[in-house]
Order: structure tokens, then C-alpha cells, then sequence
């Protein structure tokens, strides 16, 4: 008598795993279209510049939303928050130097690596090594090491990767012990903060210009404010594995967008390299999550 109730009931919970993939979907597509536009203004004020006024666009938005009372926090919540910060203020200024060096798709492609590697960490099976050989034989291929590697940008992508990695632990643990969206948005304090002597800078040298700021901006919406009112709406309701699914979109969206308003041209290395990463990542996170190990935390 049950059935018809269960089966209407799992029908509603895919229709809604199927929007939050979509939803979360276009947040990536948000986040890889805003960083391309960011990019145009690495000429006049550069990824440091860019990532300023997106930290500042970032608090702008979430100090009035989350309304966090830094008076109020114990040293148990702010040492976490203090610490991502610093981790938001490393991450997007390694990834957009990246960006500037070696292009927006091969950068994405380094720093979704992050992602994986908490994936990988949190399952030890033996299909583990095999997801390992799969993800580092796609990064052979797609920087395909040589005397004229960039090495300063491929770096620069594997410490966005790092950071990516460290951001989901901290925010894991900053999540427990700030409500909402507080911890964000006093991290995101931090990292403006940060940023301050760099605008400071480039006000004096007379470097922020209408173009180049409006750019920074609007890389702020695309990349900082969509993404976090995506996450407000389904990352708290879709599984850990759809989440880590949409991670491994990041690469082909930004190759996409790099192509489209860069003009960025790649071989069939990176190509072939980039499918190598998100096949690891996606397959990854899938057995860990049949497997029942964590995976990518949803509140990420």
C-alpha cells in the first residue's frame, strides 16, 4: 500500500538531485566564466589586483548577510577562520597567476587535483592507485614537462590545488563550529584585509582604471557572489558525491570559457589530459561514496 508513496518519494529526491546538479553545474560554469573575465584585467592591474577587488566584492556581500560578531568568536573559531582566509587569499591569487602563465583550462585542470586528493584520502581500496596512476598520467599529458614548461605557472596551479584541498578541510571544520554562513564571511574579511596594501598600490600608481575595475567586479559576481548563493540553496541538500561530480566539471568549463573569451587554443594533449583528471576525479568520488567513505564535503 506503501509503494505508490515510496516511489513518488524517490522520484522528488532525484528530481532534486537532478536540479542540484544543475544548479551547482552553473555555478561552475558562473565561476570559470567570471575568472575569464577577470582576466582581461591582468594587463593594467594584475591577478593580485584582480583577486583585491573580488575579495572586497565578496565581503561586500556575505559580512551583510552572514552578520558575524568577531567579538564574540572563542579562539577555537577564529584560528580556523583566520587560517582560511589566508588560504582564500592563496588560493585565487596561485590560481589566477596560474591563469595568466598557462591558460584558464590547464590552471582549472591543476587545481581541481585538490578535490581529488581529499577524495583519495578519504578511501584507501586498491582502486585508489589506480585513480592515483590515472589523475598523474593526466597532468603528464597535459603539461608534457620540457625544456619550455612553464614552470613558475604550473606550480603556481598545483599550489591553487593545494590550497583547494586545505579550503575543504578548514571549511569542514570552521562549518562545526560556526553557524551559517559567519565563518565564510570573516575569512573572507581576512582575505580582503590582506588585500588592502595591494589596492592601496595600484590606487597610488594610478593603475585601477574604469575597465580594468569593472572587470575585477565582475569577476567578484561570477567567481565569489553566484557561487555562494548557489551553495545557500542546494549544497546543503544534494549528496557529497554530486558535489564532488560537479568539481570534476571545472576543468571542461573553464577550457570552455578560455576558448570562447580568451581565445584560447589547446592541442590534443590537453585535451587529453584534462579528460585523464576529470575521469580520476569523477571515479573517485563515485567509489568512495558506493564504498561508503567520505568524500567531498557538501558544505564545501
Amino acid at each position: 500500500m506503501h509503494f505508490p508513496y515510496r516511489l513518488r518519494d524517490r522520484r522528488l529526491d532525484d528530481m532534486k538531485s537532478l536540479g542540484g546538479f544543475a544548479t551547482m553545474t552553473a555555478s561552475a560554469a558562473s565561476s570559470q566564466l567570471g575568472a575569464a573575465v577577470g582576466a582581461h584585467a591582468f594587463a593594467t592591474i594584475g591577478p593580485a589586483g584582480v583577486v583585491a577587488v573580488r575579495q572586497f566584492v565578496a565581503a561586500a556581500v556575505l559580512l551583510p548577510v552572514a552578520r558575524p560578531n568577531p567579538r564574540r568568536f572563542t579562539w577555537a573559531q577564529w584560528w580556523p577562520t583566520i587560517a582560511l582566509g589566508v588560504v582564500f587569499a592563496t588560493m585565487n591569487l596561485s590560481l589566477y597567476t596560474a591563469v595568466d602563465r598557462i591558460g584558464l583550462g590547464l590552471a582549472v585542470t591543476l587545481e581541481v587535483l585538490g578535490p581529488l586528493c581529499v577524495a583519495l584520502a578519504a578511501s584507501r581500496t586498491r582502486l585508489d592507485f589506480l585513480f592515483v596512476l590515472i589523475a598523474a598520467a593526466g597532468v603528464y599529458v597535459l603539461v608534457l614537462p620540457g625544456p619550455s614548461s612553464d614552470w613558475l605557472g604550473i606550480g603556481a596551479g598545483l599550489l591553487a590545488a593545494a590550497s583547494w584541498a586545505a579550503y575543504i578541510l578548514l571549511n569542514r571544520l570552521v562549518g562545526q563550529r560556526l553557524p551559517g554562513l559567519q565563518a565564510p564571511a570573516a575569512a573572507t574579511s581576512v582575505s580582503a584585509l590582506l588585500y588592502v596594501p595591494v589596492a592601496v598600490f595600484l590606487i597610488v600608481q594610478g593603475h585601477f582604471n574604469g575597465m580594468a575595475v569593472l572587470y575585477a567586479v565582475a569577476a567578484g559576481v561570477f567567481c565569489s557572489v553566484v557561487p555562494y548563493a548557489a551553495d545557500v540553496i542546494v549544497l546543503r541538500k544534494v549528496p557529497a558525491r554530486l558535489f564532488g561530480l560537479a568539481c570534476s566539471a571545472h576543468p571542461v568549463l573553464a577550457a570552455l570559457a578560455g576558448l570562447v573569451l580568451l581565445g584560447e587554443t589547446l592541442e590534443l594533449h590537453h585535451w587529453a589530459g584534462i579528460l585523464l583528471v576529470v575521469t580520476a576525479n569523477a571515479l573517485a568520488v563515485t567509489c568512495s561514496q558506493w564504498s561508503g567513505s567520505p568524500t567531498v564535503d557538501p558544505e564545501m
